[in-house]
């Protein structure tokens, strides 16, 4: 078996054969499809309305959030009200803490799709708006990664854990303190002060709830409040929060910000390495040259050759390597149809790998 390497050039990866403009940058496009070549202006006019649009999405999400602490704040304001009346009972304020909880609940949730839309946003901030105020621009070298691999398979960037201690410390605490204060003080002062705890007992009863339940079951609730805003109060993934980011103590694994890359660098706190995945392609083919310079000129992507032999025709064949992402199946396929219809392609899943275009090769 021989191998040849045919692999790319070492010019810059978005030079090709455009034609020829006033502007030098516009001389380069960064992005081809179908015979589209996409320039260096285009790609900022389209990246900047992409960011528009996410911010747009941030903000009715924000809104929605702003929509769920009011109805908690107004479910609150019409349960004290009712309960002060002369007529009214504390049960009411029982029943309004259990509204406010489920209330929180939902706000969590929203909370994480807006962390969601908010991730994307700082990571175009920090990467590649920030990168263009610091000449030479020079974004994150996996910036684009993360993207797109949020944009291709969206996930939460918190745990449901975290939105809701986050929404509980911020907002429902008040709201529950207020409502717990009053439901203390509706027992205690109305119709009359208590003259004890026996009192306050019997008064704390709710329907057929012994009043030593009904208490009992309070000051769970409260341990329960406490103890998770406290536990979740180390949990700072939330891109929205405005904290120091930068800690060397936060090496706790579901704590840690990985601020720091491998080549000691600083990176956005918030942004874990994540990369699209990565695919192993051999086609099997006749024509390897022209499958070769297709996948060189069009993707950028390395291909080296060995010789095989088909066991079943006893004829020699050329085996192309090429490693690529899985975004770029698509393209390879079709530029390998059109230099050798007839070629056969295999794709498979890549352990890891290391080299030029992917994760540098580093030892350390």
């Amino acid at each position: 078996m021989t191998t040849t390497d045919t692999e790319s050039p070492a010019s810059d990866p978005f030079k090709d054969n455009a034609p020829p403009s006033s502007n030098p940058g516009d001389a380069e496009p960064v992005w081809t499809f179908r015979g589209y070549r996409l320039k260096s202006s285009e790609f900022t006019t389209a990246m900047v309305h992409y960011f528009r649009a996410e911010v747009q999405r941030a903000n009715v999400w924000r809104t929605r959030l702003d929509a769920t602490t009011n109805w908690a704040v107004v479910s609150t304001g019409a349960a004290l009200t009712i309960a002060f009346s002369p007529a009214g009972f504390h049960g009411v304020i029982l029943l309004d803490i259990f509204m406010v909880t489920i209330f929180l609940a939902i706000e969590a949730r929203r909370y994480r799709y807006y962390e969601l839309w908010s991730s994307r946003i700082r990571l175009l901030e920090t990467d590649f708006f920030a990168a263009m105020l610091v000449p030479p621009f020079q974004p994150g070298s996996d910036w684009a990664e993360s993207l797109a691999e949020n944009l291709l398979h969206p996930h939460f960037p918190i745990s449901i854990w975290e939105a809701i201690g986050r929404r509980l410390r911020r907002n429902y605490f008040y709201i529950y303190a207020i409502l717990l204060i009053a439901w203390f003080s509706k027992i205690v002062l109305f119709p009359t002060a208590t003259t004890g705890w026996a009192d306050f007992v019997m008064r704390a009863r709710v329907g057929g709830l012994s009043g030593e339940a009904v208490v009992l079951a309070v000051l769970i609730f409260v341990v329960i409040m406490t103890f998770f805003g406290i536990l979740t109060a180390g949990l700072h993934q939330a891109t929205g929060e405005i904290l120091p980011r930068f800690s060397d103590d936060l090496s706790i694994p579901f704590l840690s910000s990985d601020a720091t890359g491998k080549d000691g660098s600083s990176k956005p706190w918030y942004r874990l390495s994540r990369r699209r995945q990565q695919l192993m392609a051999m086609v099997i083919t006749d024509k390897a040259p022209g499958v070769s310079e297709n996948i060189l000129k069009e993707m950028k992507r390395g291909v080296t050759s060995l010789q095989g032999t088909g066991m079943f025709t006893g004829k020699s064949h050329s085996v192309l390597l090429c490693a690529l992402t899985v975004t770029e199946v698509a393209h390879l396929k079709k530029l390998v149809y059109e230099a050798d219809p007839n070629a056969f392609v295999i794709v498979t899943p890549a352990q890891e790998v290391l080299g030029r275009g992917f994760v540098p090769l580093n030892m350390k």
